[in-house]
């Protein structure tokens, strides 16, 4: 049996994956979710006949004739959730779409997703949305070729600009690509369908070109035994008031059916249940936003397809975890060593400090820890679970270890009110969200500020490179010690510096700094001040118009060597000189 090819929807945030999904379908669903990004995986089962109705003549255009039954789109909450969908050595996906806002082009997070099609070796196409929002567009046809040759030449010239920055983009990510209609070779160049979600246009050719390319090149991963047990991810868990438990489900192999024996991959170890029920949501109702009566009873379902399940013990599962249906013992060995084995596999890699992660699903805290992992961003603990007093303690102990990184990161899960009066206590910083992207974004920015205040603190116990004069006439006391008047030349002087002569002797040590009656730490370039030299005498060491520097170790030389970016050209200078006075003694010395 061919099964219907199973099709997800990557990009960045409000580039219009859902809005893509919601033309085909005609519902709403992008503006129910939190921050209008949706954030469960969804699936939406597309029949060939709303596809023939869509494409309508482009039919004939393409030359389709069909072998498969339809499409089944998993519209996910951004590329990340992408790693959920996988089955052990590759992707539940078999061909991808990316949407790119055609006004915008190519963003970090775009990047990242067309990097993970790449590791799995999903193919995909590139739907460059958003083409309503060229200056002065105008909708004549739904059909983008015939649309494209209606518009006028300045508006063609806005287009052609956009789009082939976008080319541009895409071959900086290793691609050829083209629009889809002068594409020789699919195989070797990404086709480009310029699409409105909010229009409809382009979503003809976008389908009629899904379709062609699934049946011509995925044919032989689309045959699946009919008879065979079935094969799947959980996508949701949740409780259906007159139903119980319940869990979504994409079956990507095989069929699924009532009473079978059903193996998953719980919290803390392999759930074995028997199906009661299975329902079916009404083509184009949303599996997530069905109403009981949108729904179809069934004694079974083939692959593929998106299903709920009713069973005992769902509540043990974990979203985003395996299942497979087993009639017999045999069946039933095989399921629970493959689950297992697959289980393991995404097993987070943890280190002894960082960052803990607490999450409401499998998918959530693999999709997230696997962004961490992307950024080099340690994590001590990945739990699905509410924050607990124990994950607080942890995040004490892990703060010891390493200040930067540790933080708590809460992604759809409550945090224990004890939890939170203890972090607040401790200073262990909570990051709590319900949109991937943002939980993220703020421990960037919670990381890198904590980075750059360590950096200063670290630089701020440094010697910092100075130049200065002593002012002819200002000289105070001779001795015990020396008082005289400065003005700096270039850099920082501070309280506790030692001194340099021009040949490179040192000639004292600066005890204190009165500026304008007051006693300071430091004086900067142009500031002039009375300082107290400690070892050194006017008129042996040290004289009236002499230019001194601020003296410094190896080792505090070395360090600043490699903070060059933070000093000005005078600094620099100042540097290279002291690199030069120090030579004379020590030839290891130099920028």
């Amino acid at each position: 049996m061919i099964r219907q090819p199973i099709v997800t929807v990557l990009g960045h945030v409000d580039h219009g994956k859902t809005s893509v999904l919601d033309y085909i379908r005609g519902t709403t669903i992008a503006s129910k979710e939190a921050g209008r990004i949706t954030q469960h995986i969804g699936a939406t089962e597309v029949p060939l006949e709303t596809i023939k109705n869509i494409c309508g003549e482009l039919l004939h255009t393409f030359n389709l004739k069909f072998t498969i039954p339809g499409l089944l789109f998993i519209d996910t909450p951004g590329h990340e959730a992408f790693t959920n969908l996988r089955k052990r050595g590759g992707s539940i996906a078999d061909i991808a779409i990316v949407v790119i806002d055609i006004t915008q082009g190519i963003q970090p997070q775009t990047r990242e997703a067309i990097d993970i099609l790449k590791t799995f070796k999903v193919p995909f196409v590139v739907a460059a949305n958003k083409v309503d929002l060229i200056r002065n567009w105008k909708s004549h046809d739904k059909v983008f070729t015939k649309n494209y040759a209606m518009q006028t030449p300045i508006v063609k010239e806005y287009f052609d600009k956009q789009f082939y920055k976008l080319l541009g983009q895409l071959s900086e990510q290793g691609f050829n690509s083209n629009l889809y209609n002068k594409v020789d070779d699919y195989r070797k160049t990404i086709a480009i369908i310029p699409i409105s979600a909010k229009t409809g246009e382009g979503m003809s050719e976008l389908l009629a070109l899904l379709t062609g390319l699934s049946q011509k090149f995925l044919e032989d991963n689309l045959k699946t035994e009919i008879e065979g047990p079935a094969k799947g991810a959980v996508l949701e868990v949740k409780e259906v008031q007159g139903i119980g438990t319940t869990a979504d489900a994409i079956i990507y192999d095989g069929t699924l059916k009532v009473n079978d024996n059903l193996i998953l991959g719980g919290k803390h170890e392999i759930i074995k249940t028997k199906i009661k029920a299975l329902l079916k949501p009404k083509p184009l109702a949303e599996i997530r936003a069905a109403s009981r009566d949108k729904w179809v009873s069934l004694e079974e379902v083939h692959a593929a397809t998106g299903v709920k399940i009713v069973a005992h013990d769902l509540d043990k599962i974990l979203a985003g975890s395996p299942l497979q249906s087993a009639r017999d013992e045999t069946e039933e060995k095989k399921a629970i060593k493959e689950i297992t084995a697959e289980l393991e596999s995404s097993h987070i890699e943890t280190q002894n400090a960082g960052v803990i992660l607490k999450t409401d699903t499998l998918g959530s805290l693999e999709a997230i820890a696997e962004i961490l992992n992307r950024k080099n961003l340690p994590i001590l603990k990945a739990e699905i679970g509410d924050v607990s007093r124990k994950d607080v303690m942890e995040a004490i102990a892990s703060n010891e270890r390493d200040d930067v990184h540790t933080a708590i990161l809460a992604f759809n899960v409550k945090i224990d009110f004890d939890a939170k009066l203890l972090a607040n206590k401790e200073n262990i910083v909570f990051i709590s969200k319900n949109v991937i992207y943002h939980l993220i974004d703020e421990y960037d920015e919670l990381v890198r500020s904590k980075k750059e205040s360590k950096h200063l603190r670290a630089v701020e116990k440094l010697t910092w490179p100075a130049k200065f004069t002593i002012l002819p006439n200002h000289t105070f006391r001779i001795s015990k010690p020396a008082i005289v008047g400065i003005e700096v030349k270039a850099g920082k002087l501070k309280v506790g510096c030692k001194l340099l002569d021009k040949l490179g002797h040192e000639v004292g040590e600066i005890k204190t700094i009165e500026l304008a009656g007051e006693n300071v730490k430091e004086l900067l370039t142009g500031q002039q001040a009375a300082i107290a030299i400690d070892g050194a005498v006017v008129g042996k060491q040290i004289n009236e118009k002499d230019t001194l520097y601020a003296s410094m170790s190896e080792a505090n030389f070395r360090a600043l060597k490699e903070k060059k970016e933070l000093f000005n050209e005078k600094e620099i200078q100042v540097l290279k000189d002291i690199s030069e006075l120090k030579r004379k003694e020590h030839k290891t010395w130099g920028l």
